[in-house]
């Protein structure tokens, strides 16, 4: 085993929109394809399982005590994923059976929150199978707002990997400087974004932060297309009456240590990108940068970073 040489996979696929079982299967497929390439981490997309809520931004989402609104929220909430049930345990199977490390955006049903809230959750599961980390990203963009959560700084974690020290970070809270601060400080040098989809979230930040880290930096993105939406999903006709027909048009890439591209914004083209990293790349370009190293000033500044799960209630019995 050549440690400082890493076979990633970026996938980027379209889900079986708000179906969670159907776009697990799509996971699934999407793992056993990286396996037979020998890849050690696959990366998805932002939400992924079991898809963006696209709907807000398409049926006046803000309307208040809206039937609409609430009847596709619920169905949003039944199906995104309570890990605590067990509903990822075919995928950590996979990640164990074939030796491959996985990152999967998912909308994560909380237990520890009550259950009924939803949070787009970066989850990270090692080559032994094993959930390390469940990052809830710490704020909603935008109108997300209407129906995620926000999360909070414990899954602010990083994992080694061979050489390659990996963490990541979901869609806009990428631009959060601290955030990316938190991970730097914890020795990461393989950066995770991942994006609901298109070039125009990763075709600037992706190099900006590979730049300003001297680290790799893979962004993931997922697909969506008019003709994805299923015909069983809830007021589909409204969906449809305002959706352009490309929703999201990818733009997954790689960008390197110097800030080049590697892979340059992937578009329209559903499936594997495979490429590999070679961790002494790293170790070249910190010798004139390093953010937290030999190019920081911690008697000057210095970030504090609260990593506690937070929950409302606390029980003592």
């Amino acid at each position: 085993m050549i440690k400082n040489l890493l076979k990633v996979a970026l996938a980027q696929i379209s889900p079986v929109w708000l179906n969670k079982e159907k776009t697990i299967e799509k996971i699934e497929k999407s793992i056993l394809d990286a396996a037979k390439e020998n890849c050690e981490l696959i990366v998805f997309g932002e939400a992924l399982l079991p898809g963006y809520p696209f709907w807000i931004a398409l049926t006046n989402g803000v309307e208040w005590d809206s039937k609409t609104q609430k009847e596709l929220h619920a169905h949003y909430v039944r199906n995104s994923i309570t890990i605590e049930k067990g509903e990822l345990d075919s995928i950590c199977r996979l990640a164990k059976e074939y030796n491959i490390a996985i990152y999967l955006g998912i909308m994560e049903r909380a237990q520890n929150r009550g259950g009924h809230s939803i949070y787009a959750s970066l989850v990270y599961i090692n080559a032994a199978g094993e959930i390390k980390s469940v990052h809830r990203k710490l704020q909603p963009t935008f109108d997300e707002r209407l129906t995620w959560a926000p999360g909070d700084g414990n899954g602010l974690q990083v994992h080694p990997l061979k050489d390659f020290t990996v963490g990541g970070l979901n869609c806009w809270e990428n631009w959060m400087p601290l955030p990316r601060t938190a991970l730097y400080g914890l020795g990461e040098n393989l950066h995770i974004a991942v994006w609901p989809g298109s070039d125009h979230n990763t075709k600037d930040i992706t190099r900006f932060i590979a730049r300003e880290s001297r680290s790799f930096v893979i962004s993931v993105s997922s697909l969506m297309a008019k003709a994805d939406f299923p015909k069983g999903t809830p007021h589909l006709d409204k969906i449809l009456e305002n959706a352009p027909d490309i929703l999201a048009n990818g733009g997954s890439c790689i960008a390197g240590p110097n800030g080049e591209w590697m892979v340059a914004p992937v578009l329209l083209k559903e499936g594997l990108i495979i490429e590999t990293l070679d961790f002494n790349r790293v170790l070249e370009e910190r010798q004139n940068f390093d953010c937290v190293g030999h190019y920081s000033r911690p008697d000057v500044t210095k970030l504090s970073v609260n990593r506690e799960r937070q929950s409302t209630v606390s029980y003592k019995d």
